[in-house]
């Protein structure tokens, strides 16, 4: 599949640019629903923070021993120090540990990601970029290039290694755009974005990830 590589100084001006051509094993994959919903389901249980169980009656370790005497003691009868209502005994009803997580299998999670990356390929709802660097990292200066865009209401940024300093600076407060190097490319956020924007080193990143 070959796409037309832009920049973000001419984006929208019609100039043609040169084509990358991008793998059919990693762009090319049909999308299949189920997995995809396996995937991102997973990535969800798996942001979830399990709360901190608190220790119990029968958690506590203090003594067994009667309290004080059946009568004449002037108080309950209790039967143990671990009782909720002293210092130091356990906590009645407390929150017990859960975990929500599940197991996913690399081929799962790999195939996943292929197949999001791959549906916006063939919607026609992927970029490619030159470079994020900018010259003149401002807010307004970078709203105005991405708007030429067009790339809806959310547009997710992959770049190489790292994002490239100007653009993350200049996109900080731009609502609806995200960024993130290719090795978080995941598919949740992927499926999320309106639009897909990679750049050519994220392009080699991702086919390396698959192909290596």
């Amino acid at each position: 599949m070959k796409v037309k590589v832009q920049t973000l100084e001419t984006a929208g001006s019609g100039k043609a640019g040169t084509d990358i051509d991008l793998s059919d094993d990693v762009f090319g994959v049909e999308a299949r629903a189920d997995i995809l919903h396996r995937v991102v389901s997973w990535q969800l249980e798996k942001r979830r923070g399990p709360a901190r169980a608190a220790r119990e009656r029968s958690d506590v370790a203090r003594t067994g021993k009667k309290f004080g005497r059946q009568k004449g003691g002037g108080t309950a009868r209790h039967g143990d120090r671990r009782a909720p209502i002293f210092i130091g005994g356990g906590k009645a009803h407390g929150p017990r540990a859960r975990t929500f997580g599940h197991s996913l299998n690399k081929k799962i999670r790999a195939l996943g990601l292929k197949m999001a990356l791959s549906d916006k390929a063939k919607g026609g709802k992927i970029v490619v970029l030159d470079t994020l660097e900018l010259k003149d990292a401002k807010t307004k200066a970078l709203a105005g290039k991405l708007g030429k865009l067009e790339l809806g209401n959310r547009a997710l940024f992959i770049d190489g290694d790292a994002v490239h300093e100007s653009f993350a600076m200049a996109s900080a407060n731009l609502i609806g755009i995200d960024s993130m190097p290719a090795a978080g490319a995941n598919v949740y956020d992927i499926i999320r974005a309106d639009t897909l924007v990679l750049t050519r080193a994220a392009v080699e990143k991702l086919e390396a990830r698959f192909n290596g």
